[in-house]
């Protein structure tokens, strides 16, 4: 170890790359920090999946994917139009719009993209891509950090 370390403090070139890499940001933990968060809230967090138990959505006699009042549904993409991946999250919208992101202890960064019809409140939904994840995740209770969208600190990033 301490033979390539020193190959490594000998090399101009190897010199050149962490200096560089020193600089631009790429090593330290500045480049990785969000901007303070425009407010933390305690927030009961559940978990979904694209699946027809967590979304309420079945399929009709011809086999097309309709909701729960017979309209079609199109099978994992959100209510905002986006595919729903890892980092997705459902919330009321009418206390966090589409874009606002947030920090979840436990789970990472999101960003609400989709609503459900039992998320009210300080309640949100995280995305898992299999059942089981969802499942595992269950019902907890954390303090969760938010940004809202069109402020200098969501922009910022």
């Amino acid at each position: 170890m301490r033979k390539v370390i020193n190959k490594l403090q000998s090399s101009p070139a190897s010199l050149v790359c962490i200096l560089l890499a020193l600089l631009t940001g790429c090593v330290t933990n500045q480049s990785a920090q969000m901007p303070p968060a425009d407010m933390m809230k305690t927030m009961e967090v559940t978990a979904y999946c694209p699946c027809k138990k967590c979304c309420g959505w079945h399929r009709n006699w011809r086999g097309k994917a309709i909701t729960k009042g017979g309209y079609p549904k199109k099978v994992g993409v959100t209510a905002s139009g986006a595919k729903a991946k890892p980092g997705t999250i459902a919330a009321d919208t009418a206390c966090y719009p589409f874009g606002t992101q947030m920090y979840v202890p436990g789970y990472g960064y999101g960003t609400v993209q989709d609503r459900g019809g039992a998320i009210k409140g300080n309640h949100i939904d995280v995305f898992f891509k299999s059942h089981k994840d969802a499942l595992q995740w269950g019902r907890v209770k954390r303090d969760v950090y938010v940004w809202m969208p069109g402020t200098k600190t969501a922009s910022a990033q």
